[in-house]
Formats: structure tokens, sequence, C-alpha cells
């Protein structure tokens, strides 16, 4: 298939960009940063357009009539939304549905309606109470980029209503790990923010409350097959969502451990208050599993941990300028 990736720029894309190439797709990348080209694989085209701009998207050709769409280009930080929720809005729904209507033209155009696979998150849900969730579970997000995804989902689903669409949902739960050239450097994520400290680039890890939040972890890897599984199940007219979580409940003391554990290295910590966010996220995936066939192998927080470990500069520790440290729940 002739496939469209946004965000190949960014981690997840960047792997499920070079994943679809290795099982002999075709490949065309999205970037608003020409300097992704060094880090895709070499038969991978690489076109540079901005999502909120249009004509960028049409000189770029996206409407030429692809089979199939990876759309991972998104902003993804929480706190951050709070903070300018309009550019979140602007990016992630805007976005969407300018490249919504750049496919349509070439549907239009050429009688094909492409495979469209959305990368959402979690943050749709807001805080439920209980675990794991499932994807029946009400939407009620309770912060800007939650709210974002939320809205740019009901845009594919709509889109997809016409006939001119098949799509699946991914609503991921935090991925992690590398692979090769590629690897999380959101320093604002808790698995790349205790490795800085691991490496002494950091003084300090900052935890909100007790440590005790649970979370679960996706490898990189496992994700990308999710968009490339996925891309085979879709179906004209019809939108389906999907969880992708590897069930397996990691609290932050857990994880602190587990990396000082990797590293051979401690990982000072300094507690703050708690804050506002929701105890315990972990995801029901039985339905991918079951319909799609979909399994997380490498989603153990050791193989995560230690992958990206591998893929991280490792200098002897240095001490670093006090406070700077990240602040990570």
């Amino acid at each position: 298939m002739r496939i469209l990736v946004t965000g190949a720029s960014g981690f997840v894309g960047g792997v499920t960009a070079d994943l679809l190439s290795a099982a002999g797709h075709q490949v065309t990348a999205l970037v608003r940063d020409a300097t992704a080209r060094t880090r895709l694989s070499r038969v991978i085209e690489v076109v540079q357009a901005d999502l909120l701009e249009p004509r960028q998207l049409a000189a770029a050709g996206v409407s030429r009539g692809f089979d199939g769409v990876c759309h991972l280009a998104a902003l993804t930080r929480v706190r951050e939304s709070r903070e300018t929720p309009l550019r979140y809005f602007a990016a992630n729904v805007t976005g969407t549905t300018n490249l919504l209507a750049a496919l349509d033209a070439g549907t239009r155009a050429t009688g094909v309606a492409p495979r469209f696979v959305f990368g959402s998150s979690c943050a749709v849900y807001g805080d439920t109470g209980t675990s794991p969730i499932p994807e029946t579970r009400a939407p009620a997000p309770t912060n800007p980029y939650g709210a974002s995804k939320l809205a740019a989902e009901q845009a594919v689903a709509y889109q997809a209503a016409t006939g001119r669409l098949g799509a699946v949902v991914l609503r991921s739960f935090n991925v992690a790990g590398a692979v090769g050239s590629h690897a999380d450097r959101d320093s604002s994520r808790i698995i790349p923010a205790a490795l800085g400290v691991a490496t002494g680039r950091r003084d300090a890890f900052r935890v909100n409350g007790d440590g005790a939040s649970i979370r679960e972890y996706v490898h990189v890897v496992d994700m990308a097959r999710a968009y490339l599984t996925a891309l085979r199940a879709t179906v004209p007219g019809r939108c389906t969502v999907y969880n992708v979580g590897s069930g397996l409940g990691v609290s932050v003391t857990d994880v602190l451990r587990t990396v000082e554990s990797v590293t051979g290295r401690d990982v000072p910590r300094v507690t703050l208050p708690p804050v506002p966010e929701p105890r315990a996220l972990i995801a029901d995936s039985r339905r991918i599993r079951a319909d799609l066939g979909w399994t997380s192998p490498s989603s153990t927080i050791e193989k995560i941990v230690a992958d990206a470990w591998r893929s991280t500069a490792v200098p002897e520790p240095v001490a670093a300028r006090r406070g700077d440290v990240p602040i990570v729940s």
C-alpha cells in the first residue's frame, strides 16, 4: 500500500514509518522538521508541510490518493495544554480536519477511500476512578489535551460515516522504550526524566505525592505494530476504537527502582505535594487482542527501560545545575 505517516519526525511516528517500510509498504513521511530525514529509512519519501497550512498540504501531495494514512502528528503534553489550550486545539483538531479535507479531495478525485488510523490517547477518558478502562467507558477528558484528542476522534468518525474513509482510533497508554535511532527525548515524561537523573544530567527526580500512582507502558515497537495491524482492519464507512495497552500496571516508585536496577545508578528523589490526576490508568485491551490479534511481547517495564537506556548517551554522572529537575508524577 501507499501509506502516509504524519508526525514521522516524532518518536512513535518515526518507528511506525520505518516498520511500515520494512513490511514492504511505500511510505511517505509528512514532517515539519526536514532534519527528520536522517532518522528514517532511506527508502521513505519525506515531504515537509504544516498541518495548519492547507496550501502546504496540497503542495506536499497529500491529495494524491493514498491507500492508507497513520496520523500521529500532535501536541501531547497534558500540563502544557492547560497553559496553552488554544494551541492544542489548533494543532490537534484543526490539524486533523485539514488533513481529512486534503485526503477527501484525493478520494473524490481518485475514488479511493483511504484506510485511516488515528493516534489518540487514554487522556480522553479523564479520571474514571476505576481500572482497567474499557473502550465502552464514556469519555470525560479533564484537560485540554484530552479534550482536543476526543474532538479529533469525533471528526474522524463523522468523516468515516460518509463512506469516504475507513478508520481505526488507537487510544494509547504511555508509549516508551527505544529502537534503532528512535528514542523518546521528551524529559517531561517519566522514563526519559529518570534516565536523565541516572546519567547525571539532572540532579534529582521530583515525585508528586507518594509515588504510588499506577500507569502502564507500551513499548514503542509494540505500539508501531498496532498501527500496522489496524491499517489492515479498516472498513470504509466505519470507525472502530481500540485501547492499546500492556495491561501491566506499574507505580512511579516501581519505574524508578527499575531504572536504578537497569542502570546500576541511583535516582535521587525530591517529594512534592500531590497534584490532581488519576491514581490509576490501565487499559482494558482485550478488544484489540481479540479482534486484530495484536500482542505486546516487548512491553515489560524491564525491557522498556533497558532499551531506552541503551539509546541514551551515558556519561559518568556529573553534578547538574541546582534546581534543574524534571517534574513528573
